[in-house]
């Protein structure tokens, strides 16, 4: 089994050969209740769910000069124990210790000469529990993708899901390089053919293919806007490789009754409590918050209904400036909800989808030259990244364990100090925040400030308490001595009516035998 990257699947890897310091890993932190199981279990486990999950034993093969986009290819050498972790939390293995330590787990880059993968379990936790960090490479899957995991490798009941599929993976040779130049330059010579089919299907369709091309420049007109640079701050600038993380948790009841009495979304919501959390960093940093301070990049699904369980990036994204100067939590909440609609109005998102696409049929070697190039420019215009993903409502399992919680981490790159990723599991919304370590120092008050913030709107829209019952009166009390009650008449018999004469009843007449 092989197949190639998406050019938006390769422009991750890419990006992280651009820079030497980062690592774009995507990961989520699975807290279970105790004990936790044996290493070897554990290994079995996962063992048993591989065949549902072929990219767990595949590599990345590259092609010289960039001719063609990489492959994913079967990895001979596959050894599932160097891919699973394990060590023990340092006590007393509270949140802090936590977070700590899936900072420099997210910290290193995965091998490129190995599946793209790890698990860590760590153990130690407070109240005996134990987490799972998974962490994934970007250009494997997005947050949608990434979430489908645990439907796979966890169950939805406490008794397991049943029997796996029989494992007969045996490793297909990978082709050689000499086939790979020889099918790119194949590629690159047909593709203009390609373009005049694409062309071809597009003119059998007239009216459908001239409405997209009109959303499709409305939203790069809108795209285009946001080359200009932001306001500038503390926010962005140099990284380096190590990283902080934090998290914060909320009730989702709370948050959804709350979005519904506001009539906005549940993205609107959390967006405003991340913008609020901005603002204290910065009133924080002695800044003043600018309108134009803070432009988020937002991630966008563009995933159709049953394509969870595709492995690869299916992903746009919008540019929106968060309101970090604006000081009631209400008022940031409704300039949200308008600034996104006015995004979404202007395709931004169809755009960004459309040209995806476009990419996927013209030469990769151009494609690929020019996300290498804009790597090197100086990036002003985008200040954070804001993920947000719904997870499962319902409770998860692993080796009979009840989840109790899942923690979301989003990487950063770029001049990007910082991330903020959302994610839902049950009853429980999380924030998980990521921050250049060197930069920023104030990521658990961050996180802290967001969750503040969210709150305070939930507040805000929370329903009135309903009136008391009202109590029976009481005489006011006097500070005067009371006066001795005066004394009572006794009571009165009641009179009674006159009896009246009792009749005598007629005897009654025994009834006579009758003849």
């Amino acid at each position: 089994m092989t197949d190639h990257l998406s050019p938006l699947d390769a422009a991750f890897l890419d990006l992280e050969d651009e820079e030497p310091e980062v690592s774009l890993a995507i990961s989520s932190v699975a807290v279970l209740e105790g004990p936790p199981p044996t290493h070897e279990e554990f290994l079995a486990a996962i063992r048993s769910r591989l065949p549902l999950v072929p990219r767990y034993r595949q590599k990345l093969k590259e092609l010289p000069f960039d001719l063609g986009s990489p492959l994913w290819v079967d990895d001979p050498a596959f050894d599932l124990e160097y891919h699973v972790r394990r060590e023990r939390l340092v006590a007393p293995g509270d949140d802090a210790a936590l977070c700590a330590r899936i900072a420099d787990i997210m910290s290193q880059r995965l091998d490129r000469d190995r599946p793209l993968w790890e698990y860590w379990v760590l153990e130690g936790l407070a109240g005996g529990r134990w987490a799972l960090v998974s962490k994934v490479h970007h250009c494997m899957v997005d947050g949608v993708s990434g979430t489908h995991l645990y439907y796979v490798v966890f169950d939805e009941s406490p008794e397991g899901s049943g029997p796996m599929p029989p494992d007969d993976w045996r490793p297909v040779p990978a082709p050689s390089t000499l086939s790979l130049l020889g099918g790119a330059l194949r590629d690159l010579a047909l593709n203009p053919v390609e373009q005049v089919r694409m062309v071809g299907r597009a003119l059998r369709e007239p009216k459908e293919t001239a409405r997209r091309v009109a959303e499709t420049a409305r939203g790069l007109a809108g795209l285009a806007g946001a080359l200009w640079p932001a306001v500038a701050s503390t926010l962005t600038g140099p990284i380096g490789r190590q990283r902080r993380y934090a998290v914060a948790r909320a009730a989702l009841p709370e948050a959804l009754e709350a979005r519904k009495r506001a009539g906005v979304s549940l993205n609107d919501l959390v967006l405003a409590a991340i913008a609020g959390g901005f603002r204290t960093l910065l009133l924080g940093r002695g800044e003043e918050p600018d309108p134009h301070a803070v432009r988020t990049l937002v991630p966008v699904s563009v995933r159709a209904r049953g394509e969870e369980g595709i492995y690869e990036n299916r992903i746009s994204l919008m540019l929106a400036f968060l309101p970090v100067h604006l000081a009631d939590p209400v008022e940031r909440l409704r300039a949200v909800h308008d600034h996104l609609a006015e995004l979404k109005a202007g395709m931004e998102a169809q755009a960004g989808e459309a040209m995806t696409a476009l990419a996927r049929h013209e030469p990769f070697p151009p494609v690929n030259w020019g996300v290498r190039l804009a790597a090197h420019l100086p990036q002003r215009n985008v200040i954070t990244v804001t993920t947000n993903v719904p997870g499962p409502r319902k409770p998860l399992y692993l080796l009979g364990r009840r989840t109790l919680e899942i923690l979301p981490y989003v990487p950063i790159a770029t001049r990007l100090r910082t991330g903020v990723s959302i994610f839902t599991y049950c009853d429980q919304l999380t924030f998980g925040v990521t921050g250049d370590y060197d930069h920023v120092p104030e990521v658990p008050e961050l996180a802290e400030a967001i969750a503040a913030e969210l709150r305070a709107l939930i507040a805000a829209y929370k329903p009135p308490e309903p009136p008391e019952p009202p109590q029976p009166s009481q005489p006011a009390e006097s500070s005067q001595p009371a006066e001795p009650p005066e004394a009572a008449e006794p009571p009165r018999p009641a009179r009674r009516a006159p009896a009246k004469p009792r009749r005598t009843p007629a005897p009654r007449r025994r009834p006579q035998p009758t003849g």
